[in-house]
């Protein structure tokens, strides 16, 4: 997962993310992009798409969909950015 290229998607932070200091949204969103801990365990299906860790002794989720570039549908492609518009959703594990 590569943080930056805005034109193929978007983000989304939840309330208690929002509520953290930019200090704090800025070490998770650093770690999320580069999170590499993906195992057949916590994602079987080899996609990369979601994944927990810890900033500051809180447990963080963070979750990316593909949608259709209406974004009303799942995307037809997840892997062709041209049909696929994709959402990161940040999240304390608490509010999941």
């Amino acid at each position: 997962m590569r943080i930056g290229n805005f034109k193929i998607g978007s983000v989304v932070l939840t309330v208690g993310i929002q509520a953290l200091s930019d200090e704090w949204r800025a070490a998770i969103v650093d770690q999320i992009s580069r999170f590499d801990d993906f195992t057949e365990e916590n994602d079987p299906h080899g996609e990369h798409d979601f994944g927990s860790l810890e900033v500051a002794g809180s447990k963080i989720f963070w979750k990316i969909d593909y949608f259709d570039l209406k974004l009303k549908w799942h995307s037809p492609d997840a892997a062709n950015p041209d049909v696929t518009h994709r959402v990161l959703t940040i999240m304390l594990a608490s509010e999941y």
